[in-house]
């Protein structure tokens, strides 16, 4: 047991040592980037994302953060996911003033890179995460795809978490008067918006560093939790059992995402039975609409789990009404059940609905994401740990 919570201490120190190369090469580049989509987005651009495979759930999670901002006050942005059938999609959608995103594993992807060559031909501004070509392209922070895919979970995070400080220093085309020195982003004429490039670009530094706090305090405090999530997990499949997550908004991305891990690894990991909840569109508006939305898991739930399924919620505030109901069946019906929480565990915690909560202690919900994306990545990685030692 120490051995296996000392391991999963290291790996969580080990994501911040990537974190710690990469974030100050990157931020100055992510900032120009950044005052760039804002211009984009002032004159009237949208946000295309995709991705395959795993990735594909990137291309999810960046789309529903800036169409749905959790930021108070900030304005929906338009973006949409792709992925489904991006080379033909991109051919047919992607206008000039367009901002393209495009998802890879650390190798790269040849049809990824394809469509984005395409797309910047036709004047879009592009994104390759990684590659080779792009306006802002980049190199994999780091060979493990796990620990890649969490880094430009951050990186995507702190693109629409600061967008709006450009907006702000933009023209919007009204007359403030006298009062324009107090509202620069209120006046007729365009700001200057050098030094607010440093000022992301350190901002983004920060948050970067914010996380790997979070990571450090999640492994002086959770790293056991973690240790009985796997072993629990590896118990339950090797009876014949499955994961069941799901989860809400970009919850619901994170949870398809461990869902795909789960049974499409990378290379050389075994593969295990896992579903999504999250990942039915037709199912989740039927219900949604039918019945409601506090059902969209339980009805769900009801229908896919069996005995030996490992029920996992994903939820930053522990108090989603679908995701409560979902656990309470869970318990009833005797199952196991899991969860990644954030601020203090909410209901899901007080009521003691989940077996293992594993909760990460932040208020602010990207950072609560981005930590939990490093913990089910480890738990994935601590299933092939146990394989491999058995």
């Amino acid at each position: 047991m120490e051995r296996f919570t000392l391991w999963v201490k290291e790996r969580l120190y080990a994501r911040n040592e990537s974190s710690r190369r990469f974030f100050p090469r990157e931020s100055e580049r992510l900032a120009q980037a950044c005052r760039n989509m804002a211009a984009r987005f002032l004159d009237g651009g949208r946000l295309l994302a995709f991705g395959r495979g795993v990735y594909a759930t990137d291309a999810q999670h960046v789309s529903v953060e800036f169409v749905h901002p959790v930021i108070v006050g900030k304005r929906a942005l338009p973006a949409l996911d792709l992925s489904i059938a991006f080379s033909e999609w991109m051919r047919t959608i992607v206008r000039p003033e367009d901002i393209v995103m495009g998802f890879s594993p650390p190798e790269g992807d040849e049809a990824v890179e394809e469509a984005l060559a395409f797309a910047r031909s036709k004047g879009a501004q592009t994104f390759a995460l990684p590659g080779k070509q792009g306006d802002y392209a980049v190199a994999s922070p780091d060979k493990d795809p796990f620990v890649q895919q969490e880094l430009i979970e951050i990186l995507y995070h702190t693109l629409w978490e600061t967008v709006h400080v450009f907006f702000e220093h933009r023209e919007l085309g009204l007359e403030a008067g006298e009062a324009s020195f107090l509202y620069p982003f209120l006046g007729t004429e365009q700001q200057d918006t050098t030094r607010v490039v440093t000022a992301v670009a350190r901002s983004i530094e920060e948050k970067a560093k914010e996380v790997e706090r979070l990571r450090e305090k999640v492994a002086d405090e959770e790293s056991r939790q973690i240790v009985r999530a796997i072993h629990t997990l590896a118990e339950k499949t090797g009876r014949g059992g499955k994961l069941v997550v799901f989860g809400n908004g970009g919850s619901a991305t994170d949870a398809n995402d461990w869902a795909l891990d789960m049974m499409l690894p990378p290379k050389g990991m075994t593969p295990y039975p896992a579903v999504s909840l999250s990942m039915e569109p037709a199912i989740l508006s039927a219900l949604a609409n039918d019945v409601g939305t506090e059902v969209i898991f339980l009805r769900q739930l009801i229908a896919q789990a069996e005995a030996s399924d490992v029920v996992v919620a994903i939820s930053t505030s522990g108090g989603s009404k679908n995701a409560l109901m979902a656990l309470e069946e869970a318990k009833k019906r005797g199952l196991t059940t899991m969860a990644l929480l954030g601020y203090d565990g909410g209901e899901v915690v007080q009521r003691g609905l989940a077996d293992i909560p594993i909760v990460i202690r932040s208020d602010y919900i990207p950072r609560i994401q981005e930590a939990q994306a490093s913990v089910y990545h480890i738990i994935r990685e601590g299933l092939e740990v146990l394989n491999r030692d058995a």
